[in-house]
């Protein structure tokens, strides 16, 4: 496996949460260099060792609403 996407979202709460794309991997942050070292960890507990992406990608999702 060369790549994993993550797909990231601002939390109502606060901080950041993060899913991969394709897998059931979830994990959540209070600042994106936090969430950089769940994302990495959640990563290595998933995969067995050697079987890891080499890439980690993150696409942040921004949800906007205006008015009509």
């Amino acid at each position: 496996m060369n790549e994993i996407i993550f797909l990231i979202e601002e939390s109502p709460e606060g901080g950041f949460t993060a899913r991969a794309v394709g897998h059931s991997i979830f994990t959540e942050a209070d600042s994106l260099k936090e969430l950089h070292t769940s994302i990495r960890d959640a990563v290595r507990c998933h995969f067995e060792e050697g079987a890891g992406p080499k890439l980690i990608r993150l696409h942040f999702v921004r949800e906007e609403v205006i008015a009509a």
